[in-house]
């Protein structure tokens, strides 16, 4: 029997032709942007069997028939059970991890080695009077200790990748398990995450941002971490208290940080906001980026693979996959 999946929102309106091309199962794909077309989305959503979207922001009409809402990239902190209508699966989709940990393998490289900085001032003054191989002097990740505060998907290929380059890898999380072999300690976060900060020169942010993560780097931690550790954020901006970060780096307390995930995002009122009410970008000790850590096009094929085969297994009757939460919602 043909199913019927809803492309909501911007991320996943235009891939209709990829997802079709995907899926070995029937159905007819519609798509619509509630937040620009919310009369389209009322009259569209009652059909579907699936949506595949983020943030819906529109009223929600009743969806008698909808069995799963697949978000199409990772998080779901603007999502709980009370918003879905009950017994709709919501499914996450990963495939971010390899992007995000060639990222971060890279800042840590680019702290200690400076590439950027050798080369525009190679560029500026030559050689400056000094012969081949006589500086400038920088530094190696060999030997360093990389923390990562939320063991999953993303910190796995964080260790695996660290451990290549001989650095000892700790981590914490909320699950109790025994150490993975690719890293050298793991612990539950209230058991070890005090430890982590005070001997790690980097500390990695990968866990979700939930009523427990909220604000969990704050002054206190912050002021456990050694005067040259950098901290890496590609979780979400408000795992990392806002003041306390700026503060931290602002008067040197740490040595730095790599932030990808911010405070302020665009918006329809605004489309180029400052990240953060703090001036961050005055900073010497901080890389920036726009929340693009992960943003490959390899990544982007990954998930639209995995949600046309979750789609499949929806409409074989198959379990799904990155199960999350089941919707509790009335209509």
């Amino acid at each position: 029997m043909t199913k019927t999946v809803l492309l909501a929102g911007w991320v996943s309106k235009g891939k209709g032709p990829a997802l079709k091309a995907a899926l070995t199962t029937d159905w007819i794909i519609e798509a619509c942007d509630p937040a620009e077309e919310p009369e389209r989305f009322r009259e569209l959503a009652p059909k579907a069997d699936a949506i595949v979207g983020g943030h819906i922001n529109a009223p929600w009409p009743a969806t008698p028939d909808l069995k799963l809402f697949q978000i199409p990239f990772t998080g779901y902190d603007f999502l709980a059970p009370e918003k879905l209508p009950k017994g709709t699966f919501c499914c996450n989709t990963y495939e971010h991890e390899t992007a995000i940990a060639e990222y971060i393998l890279l800042t840590m490289l680019e702290w200690e080695i400076g590439l950027r900085h050798t080369d525009r001032k190679f560029r500026e003054v030559g050689w400056d009077g000094k012969g081949a191989a006589q500086g400038p002097v920088h530094g190696e990740v060999r030997g360093k200790t990389v923390g990562i505060i939320g063991y999953g998907h993303i910190g796995r290929e964080v260790a695996i990748r660290a451990r290549g380059f001989g650095m000892q890898v700790t981590g914490v999380g909320r699950r109790e398990m025994d150490t993975p072999a690719e890293i050298d300690r793991y612990e539950t976060v209230g058991n070890g995450l005090e430890r982590l900060l005070a001997e790690s020169d980097y500390v990695v942010v990968c866990c979700p941002l939930n009523d427990d993560t909220r604000g969990m780097m704050n002054a206190e931690r912050f002021a456990l971490m050694k005067p040259t550790g950098l901290i890496i954020n590609v979780a979400r901006g408000p795992v990392l208290e806002e003041e306390a970060l700026y503060n931290a780096l602002a008067t040197k307390q740490i040595g730095g940080a790599v932030i990808d995930v911010w405070y302020q995002y665009p918006n329809a009122e605004d489309r180029n906001p400052s990240p953060s009410r703090f001036p961050f970008q005055e900073l010497d000790n901080l890389i920036m980026t726009p929340h693009n850590s992960g943003w490959t096009q390899e990544q982007i094929d990954r998930r639209w693979t995995f949600v046309a085969a979750n789609l499949d297994r929806l409409a074989r009757g198959e379990p799904l996959q990155n199960v999350v939460f089941q919707g509790t919602r009335e209509d």
